[in-house]
């Protein structure tokens, strides 16, 4: 478990952990094999997937009763702190928050389901920087997007989007906060998309507690 957690979190070579843990480079590689397998075996089938068709009804079910037709998620970036950084990476990590993190960018349902992830790119970066990395819209840049349908004033759609907020760029699949919104109705929308995107944010709460 020790040699397979170092090499996870420091990136190192399998014969790097030996000055530490005393065991050799074949077992350090067995172990850490071992270990994510075992990963996959117990958490796979319930957390390490894309949405099947089914959650993604569930999905679309869930954002029509919200007000939300055809939101499949909220998208935001957590700037993770990482004490335990070798020395030599420091200054690529730190950016805004002044101290050197890791960047988890996620996509969280209202149940706080994680069924997206992107974790590890350095604090320097901002989100715009991670969203150019990010492979969740890959299959649909090439086309490829699981098969939905639905309506909005009268105006039908098949490609889902998620919530942002406004240092995301204007794509058709996000859907932004309107940044000081003029009349009721407009402020109605932002109050309602920044409650519904809330659910991120308290996904990362709960993986801070």
């Amino acid at each position: 478990m020790t040699s397979a957690m170092r090499i996870l979190s420091y990136g190192v070579a399998a014969d790097a952990v030996d000055d530490y843990i005393r065991i050799g480079e074949r077992t350090a590689i067995q172990s850490l094999q071992q270990f994510c397998n075992s990963v996959i075996e117990i958490f796979g089938e319930e957390y390490l997937r894309s949405p099947t068709p089914t959650d993604i009804a569930r999905l679309l079910a869930i954002g029509e009763v919200r007000g939300f037709p055809g939101m499949l998620g909220s998208l935001d970036c957590m700037y993770w702190e990482w004490k335990n950084r070798p020395k030599a990476w420091q200054g690529q990590y730190v950016g805004h928050q002044k101290k050197p993190t890791i960047i988890l960018e996620a996509v969280a349902s209202y149940d706080l389901w994680i069924w997206h992830a992107f974790f590890g790119m350095p604090g320097s970066h901002n989100d715009l920087n991670v969203l150019d990395r990010l492979p969740l819209f890959s299959d649909l840049a090439q086309g490829k997007a699981p098969p939905f349908h639905y309506t909005i004033n009268g105006h039908s759609y098949d490609m889902g989007y998620y919530l942002a907020d406004g240092i995301y760029p204007q794509w058709a699949i996000l859907v932004q906060v309107i940044s000081s919104p003029q009349g009721a109705k407009r402020q109605h929308f932002a109050m309602m998309q920044e409650s519904a995107r809330k659910d991120v944010e308290r996904a990362f709460g709960v993986l801070q507690s």
